[in-house]
């Protein structure tokens, strides 16, 4: 791949251009608003010029609800030897296509499975696929160098390709990226009108969980508008389960030991349950789920602290594999959580007292 068109410069569109255009392709870019286009090429993501002819690859990076008349648009202006959409539903787009009567061997639907609550071309960075599955939904009549260009893309965004139907795809998406939206977006909703005094007392625990609702809602809206079916059902299995806990906490509640013992059983179940799926949940990389332990580090609200803690354990030879941070309530505090591999915590513990640092136990 040589040259690309991007249309559509928001978080995922500018994204890929970044990484495209660090390996060499030159990119152009195109959006609905100019400036947004502007503010890409701006950031290093290629130019906002039109190209002279057909460029290798369209990448078409608009709303789910948008995305069959832009790639229909394309299309029909021969703007590329090759077309895929990004969205993050392809069943649809891909009916709507079959519906206008288009040759349908030029193009590819595919799915970067990766983003953040931020959007827009500011919010875009290079690496933002690495190590993530990009899932392509090639059918009988896409065309090999179709392909071959997708799988070029991917590669050059270094993320990993997963093949998968696009109806397939679409249920997958509803229950790992959908429904978990809506669910996280419940639970803050219970926030906004909540007692200050019991906001202040929120852990790391409600910010996990209620992290994904600072999505855009109107990105929000345009992808549920596109998947709705299998979210819907999805969230009334969620709705059963409910049921059953609220009817579980309400027997414990019970003064009858019996219903005490069944409402505790069933709380258990519902626990045991999620534990089940929890170890399911891909660990770092796609690979299996790993075990870490954490060493809990106390640190001051001071700039660099992260990076000498990082730069310590670098020294000491330990790769932290993942963090997390608590912010101490009401104080210029906060815990470090550093999760490593169980046989470098006395290391990596030992390592962080000999230079000062403060660890919980």
């Amino acid at each position: 791949m040589r040259t690309a068109l991007v249309i559509g410069t928001g978080l995922i569109g500018t994204s890929a251009a970044l990484a495209l255009a660090a390996r060499g392709v030159v990119v152009h870019l195109t959006d609905h608003d100019p400036e947004q286009a502007r503010t890409a090429a701006a950031l290093g993501a290629g130019t906002d010029e039109a190209p002279e002819g057909p460029v290798d690859l369209a990448i078409v990076a608009a709303p789910p609800a948008h995305v069959a008349a832009t790639l229909a648009d394309a299309m029909r202006r021969g703007v590329a030897r090759g077309y895929l959409d990004v969205a993050s539903v392809k069943g649809g787009p891909r009916r709507e296509l079959e519906a206008l009567g288009l040759d349908l061997t030029s193009y590819i639907g595919t799915h970067p499975m990766s983003g953040r609550e931020k959007s827009g071309p500011l919010a875009a960075t290079g690496d933002l696929f690495e190590g993530r599955p990009w899932v392509l939904t090639p059918t009988r009549d896409t065309d090999t160098e179709v392909l071959n260009l997708a799988l070029e893309l991917v590669s050059h965004c270094r993320a990993v390709p997963v093949v998968m139907d696009a109806d397939a795809h679409d249920r997958a998406v509803a229950l790992v990226s959908h429904m978990p939206h809506l669910v996280s977006s419940m639970v803050a909703a219970r926030l906004e009108h909540a007692e200050e005094s019991a906001v202040r007392l929120c852990g790391q625990g409600i910010r996990d969980v209620t992290r994904i609702a600072a999505s855009d809602p109107r990105m929000w809206i345009d992808i549920l508008s596109a998947n709705p079916g299998p979210v819907a059902d999805l969230l009334a299995d969620v709705s059963a389960d409910l049921d059953e806990t609220v009817q579980a906490l309400r027997a414990l509640q019970s003064s009858d030991e019996a219903k005490r013992g069944e409402g505790a059983t069933g709380i258990g179940e519902v626990l045991r349950r999620g534990n089940a799926g929890q170890v399911r949940v891909p660990g770092k990389h796609g690979s299996a789920p790993r075990t870490y332990e954490v060493v809990a580090v106390l640190i001051d609200d001071q700039p660099g602290q992260l990076a000498r803690i990082f730069a310590d354990a670098g020294m000491a030879g330990v790769n932290i594999e993942d963090v997390r941070i608590e912010h101490a309530t009401g104080q210029q505090a906060g815990l470090v959580q550093l999760m490593v591999e169980p046989k470098a915590v006395p290391v990596l513990g030992a390592a962080l007292r000999e230079r000062g640092w403060a660890l919980r136990q």
